[in-house]
């Protein structure tokens, strides 16, 4: 056993506690949370094994140390009840459980592993894109509710066009008041096409496995780089179908005796691309959506009925969605869209 060090992360400092070769407690520190404290204090147990949960800071903080030569293992905060679930939690009391877990079984911490630092840049133009286009959505609905508040409608339209069709339309009581709303969501608009121009230049030049995912009618660029980046590794996974349950698209589990209970999905893994799979999911099922074994397959679980078959279908495609998406993407292979029922009639 190597020296552990456990370290519960914060936002202004950090807190660990040491453990030698023989699992004596032999240091308590705080520090500051600067990259000069970190390399600073573990430069004084060169090889140690680092223990943390995963947080803001998890990230650039294991990809530091582990260029140090340390071993690090960032521990899932969903699944270490025992650290956040206590009547006497204390930053200290934090660190030192994470390094008896590890000392006492490393698999209780159910680690997780974070993506490059290049993938996370590359990323964050996903996320960008999307913090913008919640932005232009929240302005819209102010400008629409204002009409209405007036006795007035603004015409349907898309996002896009609205600054257009708003300037036409907008009632004189409320040209002065807008104007300056209705310009922003333009600078909006043109913000966003070129994050979508950036999207897609880094999809074919720096990802050209995303063409593969995007054989599928209804996935996107932003989609299929989003989960290019998220999962980073296609090998990473056995089994594609483990796609679905990393991504928390599988329902949660409790069963004892004879009782079985149907419950939700888990909602473990990236929140953000969950949803990008769920509008794809949309997408298929809807009326745009083509004739296809996803579609079948979602079509099938909505017409049994009940009070949420739709929502259940949905998912379920979501979910079929991501393993399909894993298989195309590490074997490389054409998407034939009606595949299983061509294999049944056949």
């Amino acid at each position: 056993m190597k020296r552990v060090v456990g370290m519960d992360l914060g936002d202004k400092q950090h807190v660990v506690v040491v453990f030698n070769e023989e699992g004596e407690e032999i240091e308590v520190r705080r520090f500051a949370n600067t990259s000069r404290q970190v390399q600073k204090f573990f430069a004084k147990h060169p090889g140690a094994v680092v223990v943390m949960e995963a947080g803001s800071h998890s990230a650039w903080i294991s990809r530091l140390l582990t260029s140090m030569g340390h071993e690090v293992h960032v521990g899932n905060p969903r699944k270490l009840r025992a650290i956040w679930d206590a009547d006497d939690k204390s930053d200290e009391r934090d660190a030192r459980i994470l390094g008896l877990m590890y000392r006492m079984e490393p698999r209780l911490l159910h680690p997780i592993f974070h993506r490059s630092e290049d993938a996370q840049m590359d990323l964050e133009l996903i996320k960008a894109r999307n913090q913008l286009a919640g932005c232009r959505a929240k302005l819209i609905n102010h400008v629409r509710g204002a009409v209405k508040g007036i006795g007035e409608r603004l015409p349907g339209s898309s996002s896009e066009c609205f600054p257009r069709h708003a300037r036409e339309h907008m009632p004189e009581k409320l040209e002065g008041p807008l104007a300056g709303m209705v310009a922003m969501i333009e600078q909006l608009t043109e913000q966003i096409r070129e994050q979508d121009r950036l999207i897609e230049t880094a999809s074919i030049e720096k990802y050209p496995e995303t063409k593969w995912l995007r054989q599928v009618p209804g996935v996107g660029p932003i989609t299929a780089l989003a989960y290019v980046l998220t999962l980073e590794e296609p090998h990473r996974f056995e089994k594609s179908r483990s796609a679905g349950a990393f991504l928390g698209l599988t329902p949660r589990r409790d069963q004892s005796g004879e009782t079985d209970k149907q419950l939700r999905i888990t909602k473990a893994g990236n929140t953000y691309l969950r949803q990008l799979l769920i509008n794809c999911a949309h997408y298929i099922m809807g009326p745009f959506g083509k004739d296809t074994d996803l579609r079948r397959y979602g079509e099938r679980i909505a017409a049994r009925g009940g009070k949420n078959a739709k929502k259940r279908a949905v998912v379920a495609v979501a979910r079929k969605l991501s393993v399909l998406l894993h298989r195309l993407w590490s074997d490389h292979t054409e998407y034939v869209p009606l595949y299983r029922s061509e294999r049944k009639a056949a």
